[in-house]
């Protein structure tokens, strides 16, 4: 039986340019859960071939060292063009590689250009026609994920108030629900220097059913865990209905009854095993010993820079 942490969603996804080759090894170690290596977006056509061959000398050196932990995908270029499909064809069989990101899907017939492509696939829907086409998009069997693509998506509709966003965000959260997909992440939060803005974006989204969101600095990184880790009342929540269900199924119960008298179906059982699962995860390291906390002792002890 699968375990309940292997199917966790990711929580942060780093964006790095193609071009800045530098950065790659740095976006590694950032904490983010997946590093995007950007071919789209981020870099200037005259730079984008020195991009994509970026890229992939990274990927087969991930792939010839110790990859760790941390997932590398790419984002290619709109695969409805010549340089998107180049982009494919070059990924393609490329070792190290654990997705590829598809902007500016519009429909699921884009999709059919991945037949050759062995690894997960995640659309990100940008536009109006890709709102209306989700279902399909997201149903299809090459889609590993979907996200949005939220500032092109509002400026095409010319869309300022945040609830006209989360009416689009919701359709997408029960496209890819229906389809079975992982959980939405958040599309990217521009100011990296508005922590307290992040961590508030992110619970609306969390409450529109949301999870994870996509970063364009490491320093947002840690912001964002801390926004998706669950609090320490739903933990505790989450535990008593986990200790409730394995008390029902050691003595033969159907009924799963919490102290308090109330009854919980298989679904919230399967939720409250999720999040104590997530919680573990996010958990901040424990020190082991005293060579892991920081010395109180000395009158000239400083925080650390």
């Amino acid at each position: 039986m699968t375990s309940p942490s292997s199917r966790l969603p990711a929580v942060s996804w780093l964006y790095v340019p193609g071009d800045r080759p530098e950065r790659f090894a740095k976006a590694a170690a950032s904490g983010a859960d997946v590093v995007i290596i950007d071919l789209e977006d981020a870099v200037v056509p005259a730079r984008k071939d020195e991009a994509r061959a970026n890229a992939a000398a990274y990927l087969r050196e991930r792939a010839a060292g110790d990859a760790g932990a941390v997932a590398v995908h790419v984002r290619v270029n709109d695969v409805t063009t010549a340089r998107g499909l180049d982009d494919l064809a070059a990924l393609a069989g490329l070792p190290g590689l654990g997705g590829v990101r598809l902007p500016k899907v519009d429909s699921a017939g884009v999709l059919d250009a991945l037949d050759g492509l062995a690894v997960p696939a995640y659309a990100v829907l940008e536009s109006a026609a890709a709102i209306l086409a989700a279902p399909a998009i997201a149903a299809h069997p090459r889609v590993a994920g979907v996200a949005l693509g939220e500032q092109d998506l509002a400026a095409e509709l010319s869309v300022t108030a945040a609830t006209a966003l989360d009416q689009l965000r919701l359709q997408v959260v029960l496209a890819a629900a229906a389809a079975g997909l992982p959980p939405v992440p958040m599309s990217v939060y521009p100011d990296v220097r508005d922590e307290e803005g992040l961590l508030a974006s992110c619970a609306a989204g969390r409450g529109i059913g949301m999870f994870g969101r996509a970063a364009i600095h490491p320093r947002q990184i840690p912001a964002i865990r801390r926004a998706f880790t669950p609090t320490a009342e739903e933990t505790a929540r989450a535990a008593e209905i986990a200790e409730a269900a394995e008390l029902a199924e050691r003595e033969g119960l159907g009924a799963v009854a919490l102290p308090d008298g109330r009854f919980v179906d298989a679904p919230i059982v399967a939720r409250a095993r999720r999040t104590l699962a997530l919680a573990r995860r996010l958990a901040p390291p424990v020190p082991d010993g005293p060579h892991d906390r920081p010395a109180t002792t000395s009158p000239d002890a400083r925080p650390p820079a």
